[in-house]
């Protein structure tokens, strides 16, 4: 059984707000973040819940987070369930950090169309589609509640009063450091990391780590030992992201534009991307995916597990 969304009511609950993939509760000073199964791609939520993906998500985002807290605190503080993490309820920076250590994906497709700036980042003639980066760079955007995010840049940012630059330079040096360490923890894998995104928040004065972090929906992965021979034969690069739906996405003629609809998702294709994402916890993680039990309803499975958790 998949996890479409969730309508839960808990004691003390203040909020709620379902984002793309996750349905957020709001306590006073806490955050119960369920990653449900939705897959969203250009900013639109699929019409067809993935299994597992929730799971694999929730887990890949706790393991990564655990896995950085000596370079940054994060506000994981318990995950009851499978799907769902607990933490502290921090008020988000306006801004998603965006580092990238390869040209691909959108900044690809931004160069390829002939901008040499993306967010005000200049980059250098004659780079071919994953090309390495000469270093990481940052690539900031907007977040938005509906629509698009939009590419933003440094100095509009700080002259627009989104992050004060002080606050924003943190921000800064602590994404770099998550991406150095990322890359480190890819290649223990045999993978490389292309690019990925952090967003912060701040409680009481201090930054947080907060949301996901080198997962699947928000970072892509090349396997590293064939990175070389297909760059040099110009083909494309065995990845491990949600790139794949995005470009199956741009092949049926979808890319979240006006007027366009979402292609027909076949029983085969959902099953395809299900195996993608676990595969991709499997050789990220290293850790072998244990499915949740499929005979426990997962609503009341995680309800319960809710409950259990803010109670302690």
């Amino acid at each position: 059984m998949t996890i479409q969304e969730t309508n839960f009511q808990f004691p003390g609950q203040t909020g709620f707000y379902r984002g793309k993939v996750r349905d957020v509760y709001s306590f006073p000073d806490k955050l119960v973040m369920i990653a449900s199964d939705r897959i969203s791609a250009f900013d639109v939520v699929l019409p067809r819940p993935i299994p597992y993906k929730g799971q694999v998500l929730n887990q890949t985002a706790a393991h990564f987070l655990k896995a950085t807290a000596d370079i940054v605190p994060n506000w994981l503080l318990d995950v009851p369930d499978p799907n769902v993490s607990v933490g502290l309820r921090c008020e988000p920076y306006a801004v998603e950090m965006v580092v990238r250590g390869y040209l691909a994906g959108h900044a690809w497709r931004q160069y390829r169309d002939g901008h040499r700036t993306l967010c005000g980042v200049a980059l250098p003639e004659g780079l071919r589609e994953n090309d390495r980066l000469p270093t990481p760079i940052i690539t900031p955007s907007t977040k938005a509640h509906e629509g698009h995010d939009e590419d933003i840049s440094r100095e509009e940012i700080i002259s627009q009063g989104i992050v004060k630059e002080d606050e924003y330079v943190q921000l800064e040096q602590y994404a770099l450091a998550l991406f150095n360490r990322g890359t480190a923890m890819a290649a223990e894998r045999g993978l490389i990391l292309v690019d990925t995104k952090y967003e912060f928040g701040n409680l009481n004065g201090k930054v947080y780590l907060i949301d996901e972090v080198h997962t699947p929906d928000s970072s892509r992965y090349f396997y590293a030992d064939t990175y070389e021979a297909n760059l040099t034969a110009n083909q494309p690069q065995k990845q491990l992201s949600k790139e794949f739906v995005r470009e199956w996405l741009i092949a049926n003629g979808f890319q979240g534009k006006t007027g366009q609809t979402v292609p027909v998702m076949s029983d085969e294709w959902v099953a395809q991307i299900s195996a993608r994402y676990i595969e991709l916890f499997e050789t990220v993680t290293g850790q072998q995916f244990q499915p949740a039990d499929p005979s426990i309803d997962p609503q009341q499975r995680i309800e319960t597990n809710i409950s259990q958790s803010l109670s302690n």
